[in-house]
């Protein structure tokens, strides 16, 4: 037989050799084991924890809302003026939202400026803003507000205030 005569699987014996020895190596080598069961039990253990955890992350957010609001906070209140002389009572302050669900705004003593920030704050809108001259006022600040405790100013309500015009 010479290089030009045919072979009868139409391969040298290099290439011959070669196909054996990756067959061999190909049968011998033991497919990869895959614990799939395991696989999808770490997957759902992994989505249970994380979900728990955004839960917890919720419920602890609610508390300390529900705690805000039964403290009357909801971090939107009005202080009295440090000069003593702003009134406070229930004629200043205003009671935001539904039955069982509300928060409180004191607006004595208060200018213009930061009432307006906490009606903005509170979601409600400014209506109208008088003025009066009563005893022992401080100039441009909040003696009264419309509609004031004890009743009830809805969400995106309007709210008059009247300013001390000393």
């Amino acid at each position: 037989m010479t290089s030009s005569d045919a072979r009868p699987s139409g391969c040298t014996p290099f290439e011959e050799e070669l196909v054996n020895a990756m067959k061999n190596y190909a049968d011998s080598a033991d497919a990869p084991a895959f614990d799939a069961p395991g696989i999808v039990r770490r997957t759902r253990r992994r989505r249970t924890v994380g979900i728990a955890a955004v839960t917890a992350a919720l419920v602890v957010a609610g508390a300390s809302t529900a705690l805000a609001s039964m403290s009357g906070g909801d971090g939107v209140r009005g202080s009295v003026a440090s000069s003593g002389a702003a009134r406070s009572g229930k004629d200043t302050v205003v009671v935001v939202g539904k039955p069982g669900d509300s928060f409180t705004i004191d607006f004595a003593g208060l200018d213009l400026v930061f009432a307006k920030q906490l009606l903005l704050k509170s979601r409600l809108e400014l209506g109208t803003v008088g003025r009066a001259d009563p005893e022992g006022c401080k100039p441009g600040s909040v003696i009264a507000a419309d509609p004031h405790s004890p009743a009830l100013v809805p969400v995106g309500g309007t709210v008059n205030l009247t300013l001390c015009s000393r």
